[in-house]
């Protein structure tokens, strides 16, 4: 990569009032300008107790500089932080003298785009910075540091090395097109084929699950109408969050709520009531909810309890491909008798009246398969390069078994390409761009 020509710096501590704020300084005049400002030469990797001054020489604030010479910095350049007192005011001013001296303001994520141009860190483990900094709970950021520990990126990278040694075995076979394939080594390609199918689908299931510790769970609460799911929205979010009257078919538009449950957060969707009348505002809620169930993890299907098995089958064709689904069975307060089914769980969103045993159920679902040692956080993109991957190994299969080795060859390609862009080894700008715009400007 082309070493960055221009200094850049920015508040690296969060927003407010604090004990202690810190400006940073990334790029080839870090040093000159934190020895303008602090009036000293700054030793690397040693504390040292500085006042900052002003072009005039008054003093913004006294505080601590640390000096790190590139390439053995977060960055992979000369870096300066400055750490001073937590105030707004006086971190800006700091600030507003790095830029006096021939600082730019930083864009978001510009600290870690560099470590990653650099050569400091691969690109899943810039995302695990971010993810790091906003995970919800333990889980969450013991996963997002098993990532940015490169727990992630030694797997993918294993599987891409797996793919250039079965690209040039390919590559070498249509040279020798004019043998018989098992006798240039087809049987051994199929067997490493088959194995490397493996190696993804553990992959591919082990990022959805860290892909759940990071964004949480999607639930759409979904059933026929009038069977009360934004009563249990309302009472699951502890507030009156959707419109409820008596009348089949108020609720039109989507509604989201995120809620916490056993310490991880779970989105859940109130959708409209599923059914093929209703006019045409309805009937556009109707084509959001199926819509939304395309890509939830959980359906929460909310069925009355007088009649639960015409509710289910008016919903069942739209629920048969998520992932999860969790039957509730509401308004227990209007039957006679005691329910006696263990497979659903029954509730009255009215009175309250089962809540405690849905939300361990939910908790239930948001744990999902318990997290080994290993689990790490990854993102909807990783998991989509991971499937495009997976389905270009089976055309390789397929099409090595009809012995068009081109096509192999080409599927070979797109698999690679496919595990490369998640560690950031083949990356459209582009995407980079995308990537590190969602981090905060300090890193």
């Amino acid at each position: 990569m082309t070493p960055a020509t221009d200094t850049i710096a920015a508040i690296a501590t969060a927003p407010g009032a604090g004990g202690v704020g810190i400006v940073r300084l990334s790029g080839p005049r870090a040093s000159e300008i934190a020895q303008a400002l602090c009036g000293r030469v700054l030793r690397p990797r040693h504390a040292h107790h500085v006042r900052f001054e002003n072009d005039d020489g008054e003093i913004l604030d006294d505080g601590i500089a640390i000096a790190f010479a590139g390439p053995a910095s977060y960055t992979g350049e000369d870096v300066v932080e400055l750490q001073g007192h937590g105030s707004p005011v006086v971190l800006q001013q700091v600030l507003a003298r790095c830029r006096a001296l021939g600082a730019r303001l930083a864009r978001p994520g510009e600290f870690s785009e560099r470590a990653f141009l650099n050569g400091r860190l691969d690109l899943t483990q810039a995302e695990a910075v971010a993810d790091l900094i906003a995970a919800g709970d333990v889980r969450a950021a013991r996963a997002a540091r098993r990532a940015l520990d490169g727990a992630f990126s030694t797997r993918c990278d294993a599987l891409a090395a797996e793919l250039l040694h079965l690209r040039v075995h390919v590559e070498a076979m249509i040279d020798f097109s004019d043998e018989p394939i098992d006798a240039l080594g087809g049987d051994v390609v199929a067997e490493r084929l088959d194995a490397l199918a493996t190696s993804l689908a553990v992959l591919l299931a082990e990022a959805e699950q860290g892909r759940r510790l990071r964004d949480g769970l999607h639930a759409v609460i979904v059933g026929p109408p009038n069977a009360g799911k934004s009563s249990l929205l309302n009472a699951l979010a502890g507030s009156e969050r959707a419109i409820v009257t008596e009348i089949a078919g108020t609720t039109r538009d989507l509604l989201h709520e995120t809620v916490r449950i056993a310490g991880a957060e779970l989105t859940l969707v109130d959708t409209a009531g599923l059914r093929e009348a209703g006019d045409a505002i309805e009937r556009e809620g109707i084509r959001r909810a199926r819509a939304e169930l395309r890509r939830a993890d959980l359906a929460i299907v909310v069925l009355d309890a007088r009649d639960p098995d015409a509710g289910l089958s008016a919903v069942a064709g739209d629920i048969q491909d998520v992932p999860a689904r969790l039957v509730v069975h509401n308004k227990v307060d209007l039957l006679e008798g005691a329910a006696t089914d263990d497979d659903v769980v029954r509730v009255s969103a009215r009175t309250g009246a089962g809540l405690d045993v849905l939300r361990a159920a939910l908790a239930t679902q948001v744990a999902g398969p318990a997290a080994g040692e290993g689990a790490f956080t990854a993102r909807q993109r990783h998991v989509d390069a991971l499937r495009i991957a997976a389905d270009a190994v089976a055309d390789a299969r397929a099409t090595l078994q009809a012995q068009t080795l081109e096509l192999t060859a080409e599927a070979l390609r797109m698999a690679h390409d496919a595990v490369g862009e998640i560690t950031g080894r083949v990356l459209p700008d582009d995407l980079l761009g995308h990537i590190f715009s969602s981090f905060c400007i300090g890193k």
